[in-house]
């Protein structure tokens, strides 16, 4: 008999099972806290289940897992792992240190289907996307680490790694009601979740309705339309008006402030003009704006942008009373930083 992975079946589906062996309803009660609290891989584990429900368990089902392949360090204390699907299939994660404060960044898709021109895991290709309990599972096994290097838990959860989150709504939604929930799931705030999107106007709106309290970031890298489609090619899809627009909508449904994420590149976006048109197009809802040191990646032609026109871009946005601030890149000796997810770890440390 084939057997089916517990953390993909419905509760309902699972009710069914129990109704139909004669399981009592509470056990359903014990095995979602066993799973998605405790994070237990092994029916074993349930130490507060009798044998003979535990040989039922292991007649129809299986505990899947995301299994740590390879790790790395940097020498700023960040870590880069490289979790190995049920087929195999890679995703990477990272888990940033930062004095008392550890970040666990993870990825909702295997590679990505954006092709962004600044970006690894856009060039790595897509793969597939990734399940909820698989996204969710990299967020569980990032925190034992955390425990395991700083000794305490993670503090935040961005889903910046590899992929497009909107474009793998349900399974996304799916590991924030877990990681969310007090009482079965893990438990962990929602204002401490970042959520990064591209920019689907369509996801922004439901995010909005399903997450209020979970923190919007959206890659912009440009505000400018023609600009922004040479570097992200799903602007073309989604224009600037149309995302303006769903971040209107996003703060009249949450209150919300809006986390704007910029690559400065060097002649590319990083002019006074591109100060001022992005100052425009954040004027109608409350940012913070995060600018980011380009990393590089292998074969790109882009640079960084200077100290001074770093410096000369923060004051045009620190002058328009927008709050602002210039993010340090962490982990880009192991290709941990921000565009640089490209599923190539290979050594271990």
């Amino acid at each position: 008999m084939e057997k089916t992975n517990i953390k993909i079946i419905s509760s309902e589906a699972l009710s069914a099972w129990c109704s139909e062996h004669s399981v009592p309803a509470f056990r359903i009660r014990q095995i979602n806290d066993w799973l998605w609290k405790k994070g237990v891989r092994s029916f074993e584990e349930m130490r507060n289940l009798p044998q003979s429900f535990i040989a039922l368990l292991q007649s129809s089902f299986y505990i899947g897992v995301v299994v740590v392949e390879v790790r790395q360090s940097s020498s700023d204390g960040t870590e880069k792992i490289s979790f190995k699907l049920e087929d195999g299939a890679m995703v990477e994660g990272v888990l940033i240190p930062s004095g008392e404060r550890t970040t666990a960044c993870i990825s909702t898709q295997a590679g990505c289907a954006l092709c962004c021109a600044f970006c690894a895991t856009g060039q790595a290709g897509f793969v597939r996307d990734a399940l909820g309990w698989e996204i969710f599972d990299q967020v569980f096994s990032l925190n034992v680490m955390s425990l395991e290097k700083t000794g305490h838990k993670l503090n935040n959860i961005v889903f910046m790694g590899m992929g497009e989150p909107f474009l793998n709504y349900e399974n996304t939604a799916s590991s924030l009601r877990m990681l969310i929930d007090p009482e079965y799931g893990f438990g962990f705030s929602p204002q401490r979740i970042t959520v990064s999107t591209s920019g689907i106007p369509e996801g922004i709106r439901r995010f909005a309705e399903d997450f209020p309290k979970v923190q919007l970031a959206v890659s912009l890298h440009s505000a400018r339309q023609e600009k922004r489609e040479e570097l992200m090619p799903v602007a073309k899809k989604h224009s600037l008006e149309d995302l303006s627009a769903a971040l209107v909508d996003y703060h009249n449904t949450t209150s919300g402030r809006i986390i704007i994420e910029y690559i400065l590149l060097d002649n590319v976006n990083d002019s006074e003009r591109d100060a001022h048109e992005l100052a425009r197009f954040c004027r109608s809802f409350p940012v913070k704006v995060n600018l980011i040191c380009f990393n590089n990646i292998k074969e790109s032609m882009f640079h960084s942008s200077g100290h001074e026109k770093t410096h000369t871009f923060v004051s045009i946005l620190s002058e328009k009373n927008m709050l602002v601030q210039v993010r340090k890149s962490m982990g880009t000796d192991i290709d941990a930083a921000c565009g640089q997810l490209a599923k190539k770890s290979n050594t271990n440390n």
